[in-house]
């Protein structure tokens, strides 16, 4: 019950302050937050005014809840106090509906609270009005509910796209073929179901009540009617027993737990006991609140907390997963799921033009990167408890918690500082990421979405993918925030998809060749290895990847000089060489004769710097290593990412290189003098 508790101590810290963003949408006690569709205006004396659709962004709206409406709608009636839907608040359904009308429920239930001492003005208002029973008549004036033949319009899903069907509750009536362009607003407003209709029996209704003099007409905004029905809610007899978070007796127990946790249509639920007929919890318990018992308001609490807590941004959302990770004091804190770049923010971000791979630039980055967080340090004390949950579902109706983590803040500030750092690598997210003059790199440590779609790559997108992606960044959370090594089995296959450079687009290999470099860099960490090309490592794997990056370089240049645009042998021969490297590396190198003659012929100078730089890294090899042709390790590519990039930022290779070819020709001395 841990989790519950946090939750709880959550809602009580940051209820009320006003410093935390989107706080309005933590619920009262009593209070729920539901989407609604229409407007309507009364006086303080039940008379309609007017009514409106609700804007797409002011739809959020807090009504009150029973313990019932707010658990249990889906296996039966369970009215809203106040707003609800047409199929309940409107008395004339019946008339014009399609279905069963819950008015009598409704009304009785706002009776009873209107003519109680815990009424309100506003509550009265509401149930003069909608005692009338005139509410559809009222909307059809407004032309704000679609209708056919005098009924209210059900709309459903054809074969044809963008084209619905449209009936009305009646024997005899002939359905129409609409244009989805051409429905009626209110229509659009509204989800199909999973049958594909779309009913306006769910039409949400919340209600504004103007009288002179008040201050506030809203009723989701009232908080004198807040405290009118908390205290309407605590005069109902309840069953007491003892509440394992507060520690209080004699205390109103939760017999049902909310659910719409993670949108407005979520139906699982985290805590839940219905099965009384199966096996559940028989064996064990005789009764439900033997295994563990939470009064009413810490269960609404907690919800609360964790449904305004998944709303707000930071939290990672693939499907039906969720990773939320927050401070019991609503203190703001890095997001474990965030890439650098994220991170660091636009006044910590490099351009293409500032980030270099000469010498180890890993030390700059931890630098950057220690002065970020310093900031959430200063902020976040030793002792701030920190949470970490993920959750998950299989079903409609049931929730799992997959991940839980209770940290203090140093801990968690400390791991993912161990994780950005230890997992840095020089990334290129060229068509994700891309302004309108450039295309944006950043030095540091990819997102686990990221890390999934290097490894994975059509097979986590989609609807058919979620499931891929979701158990991969589920399998990556132990390595971020509790510092285990990453899947080996995952690094592998980071590397294999990037040696696979036939079977991806010229700007996925970039991306997957930084993704992979900083797995296999995290991965074996007390190898040692930095961010910047390790002229002193000596390793086979090290050397045959800088090879293979100076023989694409070779081969590169002298089709630039030619004018030709078509890929080098060591690009369309990488995955070979990453399993065969000394029988693949005889075919490069016999390749590259007529290109050498190439660079011989107009930039000699160019190409001697080559062949001694080739010459140096083969001197590095013993000759047992060299003629190994057993399969490369992920380093080849730490290697290959290194010396190419060495080579793009170098004019000069070992004092000897030579740029300066054919002065007489401007055109080519305009095009070999750029930085290559």
């Amino acid at each position: 019950m841990s989790w519950i508790q946090k939750l709880h101590e959550t809602y009580d810290a940051c209820a009320g302050n006003e410093n935390i963003p989107d706080i309005d949408e933590l619920c009262p006690v009593g209070y729920s937050v539901q989407n609604a569709h229409i407007e309507v205006v009364i006086d303080h004396e039940g008379n309609f005014r007017r009514a409106s659709l609700v804007d797409k962004n002011n739809t959020k709206t807090l009504i009150p809840v029973t313990e019932k409406s707010l658990t249990g709608r889906t296996s039966g009636i369970a009215p809203h106090p106040l707003c609800d839907s047409l199929q309940y608040c409107a008395g004339d359904y019946e008339k014009y509906g399609d279905r069963e009308s819950y008015f009598v429920d409704y009304f009785t239930q706002l009776e009873s609270w209107a003519n109680s001492k815990f009424s309100h003005e506003k509550v009265k208002a509401v149930y003069g009005y909608v005692s009338k029973n005139v509410l559809i008549k009222d909307l059809y004036t407004e032309k704000l509910l679609a209708e056919k033949d005098g009924k209210l319009a059900i709309f459903e899903k054809t074969d044809e796209k963008k084209k619905v069907k449209v009936t009305a509750p009646s024997d005899n009536d002939t359905p129409v073929i609409v244009e989805s362009d051409d429905l009626h607003p209110i229509i659009k407003l509204l989800a199909f179901d999973d049958k594909g209709i779309k009913n306006q029996a769910k039409v949400f209704i919340r209600w504004k009540v103007e009288a002179e003099g008040a201050l506030c007409s809203e009723t989701w905004k009232d908080k004198t009617l807040f405290d009118a029905w908390a205290n309407y809610l605590s005069s109902f007899d309840s069953i007491k027993g003892f509440c394992y978070v507060t520690g209080k007796t004699e205390t109103e127990i939760a017999q049902k737990h909310p659910a719409k946790l993670r949108s407005g249509r979520d139906g699982a639920k985290l805590i839940s006991s219905n099965d009384t007929s199966g096996f559940t919890y028989f064996g064990r318990f005789k009764s439900v609140n033997e295994a563990a018992s939470v009064s009413s308001e810490v269960t609404q609490k907690a919800h609360s907390a964790l449904r305004w807590l998944i709303g707000r941004k930071q939290a990672f959302r693939s499907g039906d997963q969720v990773f939320v990770a927050w401070a019991t004091t609503g203190k703001q804190i890095p997001d474990p799921c965030a890439n650098s770049w994220d991170f660091l923010g636009d006044k910590f971000q490099l351009n293409e033009t500032s980030v270099s791979i000469v010498g180890d630039v890993g030390q700059g980055f931890a630098k950057r990167f220690k002065k970020k967080l310093a900031g959430y340090k200063a902020n976040i004390t030793d002792t701030d408890d920190i949470v970490v949950m993920g959750l998950d579902s299989a079903t409609p109706g049931r929730m799992a918690m997959t991940f839980y983590r209770e940290l203090t803040g140093s801990e968690f500030l400390e791991r993912i500082e161990k994780w950005h750092v230890d997992f840095a690598w020089l990334q290129n997210y060229g068509k994700d990421r891309e302004d309108k003059k450039r295309k944006i790199l950043f030095e540091g440590a990819p997102a686990p979405r990221d890390i999934a779609w290097c490894a994975y790559g059509k097979k986590v997108e989609g609807k058919n993918g979620i499931k891929l992606l979701n158990s991969t960044v589920e399998r990556l959370m132990p390595s971020i925030i509790d510092g285990r090594p990453v899947p080996r089995d995952l690094v592998e296959q980071c590397v294999r998809r990037v040696s696979n450079r036939a079977g991806l687009e010229p700007w996925e290999f970039e991306k997957c060749l930084g993704i992979a470099c900083s797995q296999f860099k995290g991965f074996y960490i007390e190898r040692g290895y930095v961010m910047g090309l390790e002229e002193d490592r000596s390793t086979r794997d090290y050397l045959y990847g800088r090879l293979l990056a100076v023989a694409e370089k070779m081969e590169g240049m002298a089709l630039f000089l030619a004018d030709e645009s078509r890929e080098t042998t060591a690009a369309r021969l990488m995955q070979r060489f990453a399993d065969r490297p000394y029988s693949t590396w005889r075919t490069i190198e016999t390749s590259l004769v007529p290109y050498r003659a190439r660079l011989n012929n107009k930039v000699p100078g160019l190409l001697k710097g080559y062949m001694e730089l080739l010459d140096q890294i083969c001197c590095k090899f013993t000759t047992d290593e060299f003629k190994n042709d057993s399969r490369l390790s992920g380093e080849y590519l730490l290697g290959y990412h290194c010396q190419r990039k060495w080579l793009n930022e170098h004019k000069r290779l070992q004092g000897q290189w030579i740029l300066k070819a054919a002065e007489d020709e401007d055109d080519l001395a305009n095009r070999t003098g750029e930085q290559i």
